[in-house]
C-alpha cells in the first residue's frame, strides 16, 4: 500500500464513522516526519476513540502499515496514529481550533476529496 492509499484508506474511515472536516495534506517535500497528514474532528470523546479504531481497522483490513504509535487517546480531545508515511490526527472542534495544523502546515499540498468521501 502506498503512502498515498494509506492515507485515502484511513480518510475514508473517518467518513464512514461521521467524521468531520477531513482533509489530507501532502506534505512529502515539506519534511521527514510523513507524507501525509490526515486530520478529522470528532465531535466527542467517544467519536473520536471510535474514529480512531475505525482507522487502525480499515488499514489493518487493507494490509497497510503497521501503526507505529498511538497518542493522546486517554485524553479524548486529540489522537494521534503514526503509521510512518501517514500520521493521522483526530481532534475534538477546540482541540483542533487551538493545534491549527491547516495553517501551521499551509505549505502543504490539500489533496481534492471529491468522489472519495461519501460526506
Amino acid at each position: 500500500m502506498t503512502p498515498k492509499e494509506l492515507a485515502v484508506t484511513a480518510a475514508k474511515a473517518l467518513d464512514d464513522k461521521k467524521g468531520r472536516e477531513i482533509a489530507v495534506l501532502e506534505i512529502t517535500d515539506l519534511t521527514t516526519l510523513a507524507d501525509y497528514f490526515v486530520i478529522a474532528t470528532g465531535n466527542s470523546n467517544t467519536q473520536i476513540n471510535a474514529l480512531s479504531e475505525a482507522v487502525e481497522k480499515a488499514v489493518e483490513d487493507a494490509d497497510g502499515e503497521p501503526l507505529l504509535h498511538r497518542e493522546g487517546h486517554r485524553g479524548g480531545t486529540w489522537v494521534l496514529l503514526d503509521y510512518g508515511s501517514v500520521t493521522v490526527h483526530i481532534f475534538s472542534p477546540e482541540a483542533r481550533e487551538f493545534y491549527s495544523l491547516e495553517r501551521l502546515w499551509s505549505d502543504g499540498k490539500p489533496m481534492d476529496l471529491t468522489g472519495i468521501l461519501k460526506n
